[in-house]
């Protein structure tokens, strides 16, 4: 389910988690046009954020550690194929699915939210980008209805037994072999009884040793298959 390394680069200049550079840090070979992407993201949640408050104002600060490359953590361990559907489920304010969006333009993202303005960020800034593989509902989980993805991705939402119970009716039944599938969320802290109320098997990656920042410490991707 999981690639066997990250897609990382090896610079290791020191850069700061307000700054592009930290995300330059650890991935090389975007292209232009992801590179300019991820670069208008700041200014773009910037003004929305000042409308609409989706980002904690001691957050948007920090927006490309704890919220851009936080999202770049899936896309470090799994190898998202073009064609792909991929649904975040409670995006919030958009992470991890328009990072992802921009990282693998040819993978289409379903980005879900009960909260209207939330939504309603998540649209505009989609736009602001020119994003033309997302796709945006303002629901709950439970009312996506008529619809399968090949992969559920969600952060820190709710425990892991819901997000499997939820994911479970949208994932395509018997998914090419190739592709990644089943649920990548991101969470932190000691998941042990989560895990072990969840019924689930999932793979952890520890985000630190993808990316060694003091504020991935503790974080880390789980993968059910």
């Amino acid at each position: 389910m999981l690639s066997s390394r990250p897609h990382c680069s090896s610079k290791k200049e020191e850069a700061s988690g307000n700054s592009m550079e930290i995300v330059l840090k650890y991935f090389a070979d975007f292209t232009p046009r992801q590179l300019d992407q991820f670069r208008t993201l700041a200014p773009l949640y910037k003004d929305w954020n000042e409308k609409i408050n989706v980002i904690s104002r001691k957050d948007i600060d920090a927006l490309y550690e704890k919220h851009v490359l936080h999202s770049l953590a899936i896309a470090a361990v799994a190898d998202l194929t073009p064609g792909m559907q991929v649904i975040d489920l409670g995006t919030g304010g958009g992470f991890p699915g328009i990072p992802l969006a921009i990282f693998f333009p040819e993978v289409q993202f379903h980005l879900v939210d009960s909260i209207g303005k939330k939504i309603k960020v998540v649209e505009a800034v989609a736009e602001g980008l020119n994003l033309t593989n997302v796709t945006t509902a303002h629901s709950r989980v439970e009312d996506v209805k008529n619809r399968k993805f090949d992969l559920v991705v969600s952060r820190a939402v709710a425990p892991l037994k819901d997000l499997w119970s939820w994911s479970k009716p949208l994932l395509r039944k018997n998914p090419p072999a190739d592709r990644p599938s089943g649920l990548i969320c991101l969470k932190g802290g000691d998941l042990a009884q989560e895990i072990s109320e969840s019924g689930c098997r999932p793979r952890l990656v520890n985000i630190y040793k993808l990316f060694p920042e003091e504020f991935f410490q503790e974080k880390f991707v789980v993968a059910v298959q």
